[in-house]
């Protein structure tokens, strides 16, 4: 592994996401979220600013909520949300997004819905991250999602194109070894284990949740991840959604740092904010995965007890790919649906 590269501070950006409900078409909604990342990259200058004044540390790593430039889909149809407001690949709000990062010589992460030409009519949460040079070098794409297609729902043709690597990336970077873990995955220690065992040293978490003075599952999930796999967690919460009829505030607050102790270094409050940010420091983090003892998690975890228990199948792989190996583009009702059979199949079983 390289040198450790010197300490540098990592900022959550907690920002209002703005959803496309009201856009009538997918120019009105581009336009829209272009002008958004305007407003983002001038919020991000300032909170770099002040942060290398107030902390003498360069800020490195900006992260920002998730579905920050569109909102949650909502009865939005899949393949109308497809194209309406789901990101391409190449497309100018990643260049925009692009620039943010070149011109402030910093990693952006954050969070969107995209398209995939591979998966016409479909589209997946992507959690992202950007270099200083502009380039995306890191597109995680949500596994576990309740309301939305993921690639396990077309996982055999998502395989053949992007490999098992595809599916649990982590960016070997100037700051150290990226990996994204989306919204609430942060529940789900499987996959911050996974991505862990590649390399993992710092978590992106781009989250809209509800904030509370109280500890959330979300909280909590956030501490036991750094612990167990002695990685830094940046967690940035939306302030709030707004152009949908919830009361804006419903997901907004405590955007977190959380060091590989499991200890919150920096946490918002509500509003728009840039007030969790904390230095990272990797030279103590490699220090401390390379130290014998009972703390050591990653290193004295053992992983053949448990194949076969998980290799039992719960929501099975490919319901989106019909018998005859064409995409199904789902109704919304269809993930409910699936969630339901599997609780019943279960149930049967005697396993819940």
């Amino acid at each position: 592994m390289s040198e450790a590269p010197p300490a540098f501070a990592a900022v959550a950006m907690q920002l209002t996401a703005r959803s496309v409900e009201g856009c009538a078409d997918r120019a009105a909604a581009s336009q829209q979220m272009l002008g958004m990342i305007e407003g983002v990259a001038t919020k991000i200058r300032a909170a770099a600013v002040f942060i290398a004044q107030y902390g003498g540390l360069p800020v490195r790593l900006a992260v920002l909520p998730e579905y920050l430039l569109t909102g949650y889909p909502g009865r939005i149809s899949i393949s109308e949300f497809a194209e309406r407001a789901a990101l391409d690949i190449d497309g100018p709000e990643y260049d925009a997004l692009g620039r943010v990062a070149s011109e402030q010589q910093l990693f952006v992460a954050g969070n969107a819905y995209e398209r995939d030409a591979n998966f016409p009519g479909l589209y997946f949460q992507t959690s992202f991250v950007i270099d200083p040079s502009g380039d995306v070098v890191l597109r995680y794409r949500r596994l576990n999602s309740m309301f939305s297609p993921t690639p396990h729902d077309v996982w055999s043709k998502y395989l053949d194109l992007y490999g098992y690597e595809g599916v649990f990336p982590v960016a070997r970077s100037a700051i150290g070894n990226l990996a994204a873990i989306a919204s609430e995955e942060i529940l789900y220690p499987e996959v911050a284990r996974a991505l862990a065992l590649r390399g993992a040293e710092i978590f992106v978490h781009s989250s809209s949740e509800i904030g509370s003075p109280l500890a959330t599952p979300k909280a909590i999930a956030r501490r036991a991840r750094g612990f167990e796999n002695a990685a830094f967690v940046v967690s940035a919460n939306t302030a709030g959604i707004s152009g949908t009829a919830l009361p804006l505030a419903s997901a907004d607050g405590n955007s977190q740092i959380v060091d590989y102790k499991g200890q919150v270094l920096a946490e918002s409050n509500s509003g728009e904010t840039f007030t969790a940010f904390a230095e990272i420091d990797l030279t103590a983090l490699r220090s401390h995965r390379r130290k014998p003892g009972m703390t050591n998690m990653l290193a004295r975890q053992r992983l053949e007890p448990f194949a076969a228990t998980y290799s039992q199948t719960r929501q099975a792989a490919n319901g989106l790919i019909d018998e005859n190996g064409s995409l199904r583009i789902p109704d919304r009702d269809h993930f409910r649906r699936v969630h339901e059979e599997t609780i019943a199949r279960l149930a049967k079983e005697g396993l819940i």
